[in-house]
């Protein structure tokens, strides 16, 4: 039988008054023990299986939608509930009184979520008022309705908009660096195009949390995500992607119709890979690396620059290099915690060797393009001294190698590319690589 969540927390429990009288705890759902809103968790706990069951509905509207809902499979276990509620609820049990949960809607997950938690029941708001048909007596409660919380602070909005995150789009500088065409209108231009991929990246980080909410709370490090953790309301973040998407497109108007497009094929591409794409083997590595690749096409298109085609090729296999280890930092952590093959994700923790493998030879293809850029004619008209460029050689070899071993060591977080930025040794060689560009100039 599963025990219940609240008794887990025993030690913290009140001290018994010997001399109080049992009383039933009256809690409601909504408002006090749960951190969300049930409807939303409704709705996002299988976002795929509730819209294949409502379009099988024969009857579209309101009323299917909320039938559907009402038989969603929702995961009690996980859901965000008020440790300070929770803990009322054992000092009640301790002092021999007993719970009930007060609900006014999905009276199943109302039931469901009580039995999980041990409670004794269900009771509806119209009971309790009306003091009929209740199973204790109305004048001996004590009721939790309500539960004060913190407005959702900057610190929150900034963790769930993920801001750490838009280092990735300092990519769309990339063109303008590598073509040597440094100036205020260029610069301007770009500037305001990385403002674009911030919101439209935001509201696309928002969407992807909503739809992973499930599979992010089973997780040992993503639970503790703005949403996941109930820190931040679904209703908000409903209302701040389409904030955000308008945002972006307002900006990307202003630089041109064609940018617009190539951050329209980007969100496209984003939502794709948050509802299908992701789950599938490698496809998800090659949309990854295609995204951060369309980064850099963004930044060409906004500066009005020629794109190098050695540009995208290098790009292409280092970035795809970079998914790859992200995706063996993840697993590798699964391996290291004893937890199952992800659920979200067509990987096992058997194919760490292969995707190692793989990832290095992305990583060697990368440097074997850049030598081959740097013994072509294309450097020419961009160095005075070319015979620089080959410095760089090593230390993309050393930056890959070191990648890949702190990502065996299980020392690298889920994302290569954040870990770049905050890494002594990586910010060392990327600066010294800064120096031998500018050098050979």
């Amino acid at each position: 039988m599963e025990q219940p969540v609240w008794q887990y927390d025993r030690s913290e429990a009140a001290p018994q008054a010997p001399a109080a009288p049992a009383r039933t705890l009256v809690v409601d759902l909504e408002g006090a023990l749960l951190r969300s809103e049930l409807l939303m968790e409704a709705l996002f706990s299988s976002p795929a299986r509730m819209l294949a069951r409502f379009g099988a509905r024969g009857r579209p509207g309101m009323a299917a939608l909320t039938d559907v809902l009402a038989r969603a499979r929702i995961d009690y276990a996980h859901l965000p509930y008020d440790a300070d509620v929770l803990n009322r609820a054992l000092a009640a049990r301790a002092r021999g009184g007993k719970i009930f949960l007060v609900a006014g809607r999905f009276a199943d997950q109302a039931a469901g979520i009580s039995a999980h938690l041990g409670f004794d029941g269900v009771v509806t708001p119209a009971d309790l008022a009306a003091g009929e048909n209740l199973p204790f007596d109305r004048a001996a409660i004590e009721r939790i309705d309500h539960v004060v919380r913190d407005r959702v602070s900057l610190r929150t909005w900034a963790k769930a908009l993920r801001l750490y995150q838009y280092a990735k789009n300092t990519l769309v500088f990339v063109p303008v660096l590598t073509a040597h065409q440094v100036n205020l209108a260029t610069l301007g231009a770009t500037l305001l195009a990385f403002l674009a991929f911030s919101a439209c990246a935001s509201g696309a980080y928002l969407m992807n949390d909503l739809l992973d909410l499930a599979a992010d709370r089973q997780h040992p490090t993503k639970r503790h995500r703005a949403l996941a953790a109930g820190d931040l309301p679904i209703s908000s973040a409903l209302s701040a992607i389409p904030v955000l998407w308008l945002f972006a497109f307002g900006a990307s108007l202003c630089i041109s119709l064609t940018f617009l497009g190539v951050l329209v094929a980007y969100l496209v591409t984003t939502i794709a890979y948050s509802l299908v794409l992701k789950r599938k083997m490698l496809v998800d590595v090659v949309t990854l690396a295609g995204l951060y690749c369309l980064r850099i096409v963004a930044g060409a298109v906004a500066a009005g620059v020629v794109l190098s085609e050695w540009l995208m090729v290098f790009s292409l296999f280092v970035f795809t290099s970079l998914a790859l280890i992200k995706r063996f930092s993840e697993l590798s952590m699964r391996q290291g915690e004893g937890l199952a093959d992800p659920s979200n994700r067509d990987y096992r923790v058997s194919d760490l060797h292969i995707i190692a493998a793989m990832a290095a030879a992305s990583a060697m293809n990368a440097v074997t393009v850049f030598a081959l850029y740097v013994s072509s004619s294309a450097v020419t008209p961009l160095y005075s001294r070319p015979w620089m460029l080959w410095l760089l050689a090593p230390l993309l070899l050393y930056w890959f190698g070191r990648a890949l071993m702190i990502a065996h060591r299980r020392e690298m977080p889920d994302d290569p590319i954040i870990y770049a930025f905050r890494d002594g040794a990586s910010r060392t060689t990327v600066a010294a690589m800064v120096c031998i560009m500018l050098a050979a100039i």
